[in-house]
């Protein structure tokens, strides 16, 4: 758990502030931050294929990705979900070193499919399925939470109690009360995802282990800016 308290006093000295027309404030910004385990994971896998007509690369891009995907939906189980997020193809030139206009080798294609996963445990499982069965591209796995209001909801709060405690501390240290609240301003709370980055070739699906995958904590923070107003304390 962090936080940061940002203090400003509008106040230049006590006598003043029982002439002042307007109040004097102080104002904290609390920032606190929470971390959650993760629930959810997005994997990104695909298949790219060349072939020196792009009819060809196509068709054997088609074939492969048909049988990483039924591998795909056996490993990841109910309540997962499998969709196409990226299809192209493109030409493959070869570029001398001589500055000789570049010379068409053949066609890429390549198709990438986001598996959404809540049961953590299956991610090294379908990794090796989508390997083992064609896959030679794992890219961008990011480990998020399934409901995140909770998380916000309680880095909200634990911002604005904070808020109050440093504007508390302050009014007492100065010999001042806190007479009432001014404003409230918050920050949209930020949930940072975990991001786990591959490039996977064939030697995933030749490998005899299951792939091992370790997530991180997920950081939600949230920002609370609080202004009161205050006055000399009674004697």
């Amino acid at each position: 758990m962090k936080y940061v308290a940002i203090i400003a006093l509008a106040v230049v000295s006590l006598p003043a502030l029982a002439a002042a027309p307007c109040p004097a404030t102080i104002e904290v910004t609390a920032n606190s931050e929470v971390s959650k385990s993760p629930d959810r994971v997005f994997i990104d896998v695909g298949v790219t294929t060349e072939a020196a007509k792009p009819q060809d690369a196509v068709a054997r891009n088609a074939a492969r990705v048909s049988a990483v995907l039924a591998k795909l939906r056996t490993a990841a189980g109910p309540g997962s979900q499998v969709m196409t997020t990226r299809y192209s193809v493109t030409p493959k030139y070869r570029y001398a070193s001589n500055g000789t206009p570049p010379e068409l080798e053949g066609y890429t294609a390549t198709h990438m499919v986001q598996v959404r996963l809540d049961a953590l445990g299956r991610i090294g499982p379908v990794i090796d399925a989508a390997t083992g069965a064609g896959a030679n591209l794992v890219q961008d796995m990011r480990f998020t939470l399934r409901s995140q209001e909770a998380a916000r909801t309680e880095a909200l709060g634990k911002a604005a109690v904070r808020a109050r405690r440093e504007a508390q501390a302050l009014a007492t240290a100065l010999g001042l009360r806190i007479v009432r609240i001014v404003s409230v301003e918050e920050s949209r709370p930020v949930v940072v995802p975990v991001m786990r980055t591959q490039m996977a070739g064939m030697r995933f699906a030749q490998a005899r282990n299951p792939t091992p995958i370790e997530p991180g904590p997920i950081e939600v923070s949230a920002s609370v800016t609080l202004t009161v107003a205050v006055a000399p304390q009674a004697r």
